[in-house]
């Protein structure tokens, strides 16, 4: 089993963290730039930072944010909202990104997978796949801006397309579980991790210590992404790696 990695995740809308359930009702939780450097400090491996509402807003993602935050973090750093051309990858990638997350722009323009993974990189390249189950339970289509639209896309599909065209690294919400601290969507990650051999970061529903060892024990997930435990102060990033060590799943301390 692979080191496993704790990735806080910053929703940013209007320059301040915000959360909500199913993607809904979002309450300010902070400022982005003083969060990034707690969770720094507290040992994160990682940082995700999603403008949730470039997209649906039709405007540029907030760079002077993403470089406030680049200057006091010194662990890989993902990017994502309002990215639609290699323009916009490469300016947020000079602000301080080291990788940046794909959602609704990719979807409408494959190419920007491809051309992004041949310019920067795969391991730059994060597909952003917001999944929700369809009303048959018989699977999970792609939803885009910010949980607004429903494409009706199959997921799993999506996933092996992107992948072939360049997607490094898979960032996986799983919409029915956003937000409600009712614990990761196992089935969802399953289902994701099974047909592709990229990493798989799990998120969405996360609700106690337990949680990260369900979707770590069976190698399901190669990360976790949580927001509420961490902006609330009910757990920090270093008691769920001392948990997750007593049960014999590695991570880094």
């Amino acid at each position: 089993m692979h080191t496993k990695r704790i990735i806080p995740c910053l929703d940013v809308k209007e320059g301040r963290v915000v959360k909500g359930i199913n993607f809904k009702g979002l309450v300010d939780v902070g400022n982005p730039v003083d969060l990034a450097e707690f969770y720094y400090k507290q040992g994160a491996d990682e940082l995700v930072f999603l403008d949730i509402t470039a997209t649906h807003e039709k405007r540029d993602i907030m760079e002077s944010v993403v470089k406030s935050v680049a200057e006091k973090i010194f662990i890989p750093f993902t990017v994502g909202g309002g990215l639609r051309t290699i323009d916009d990858i490469r300016k947020i990638l000079r602000a301080g990104a080291d990788k940046v997350s794909l959602n609704s722009a990719a979807v409408r323009d494959k190419n920007l997978i491809r051309e992004g993974a041949y310019y920067f990189g795969n391991q730059c390249i994060v597909l952003a796949a917001d999944a929700k189950k369809r009303d048959d339970r018989t699977g999970w289509n792609v939803v885009i801006e910010g949980g607004r639209k429903d494409t009706g896309i199959d997921l799993l599909k999506w996933v092996e397309e992107a992948v072939s065209l360049g997607a490094g690294e898979i960032l996986l919400t799983s919409m029915d579980a956003d937000g409600t601290k009712k614990g990761f969507d196992i089935e969802l990650t399953n289902a994701v991790s099974n047909i592709t051999n990229v990493p798989v970061i799990a998120s969405g529903g996360c609700g106690c210590l337990e949680d990260f060892c369900d979707v770590f024990k069976d190698d399901t997930a190669d990360a976790a992404l949580a927001a509420s435990l961490f902006h609330y102060g009910e757990l920090t990033v270093g008691q769920v790696k001392e948990y997750l060590k007593k049960r014999n799943i590695p991570v880094r301390v």
